[in-house]
């Protein structure tokens, strides 16, 4: 069941960032950074 989580947070992150993108080139790098960045400090505290 968690994979079903992940792989539907993972499709969102990659949706946003994707939408991003197309309103603005460079923002789609920067949304996808900082959405990875979040989900590594989530994990690191044990959030996820």
């Amino acid at each position: 069941m968690t994979y079903i989580r992940d792989a539907a947070g993972l499709c969102g992150a990659a949706s946003v960032s994707y939408g991003a993108w197309l309103v603005y080139e460079p923002s789609g790098f920067i949304v996808g950074g900082l959405l990875l960045l979040s989900g590594a400090l989530m994990a690191a505290r044990g959030g996820s």
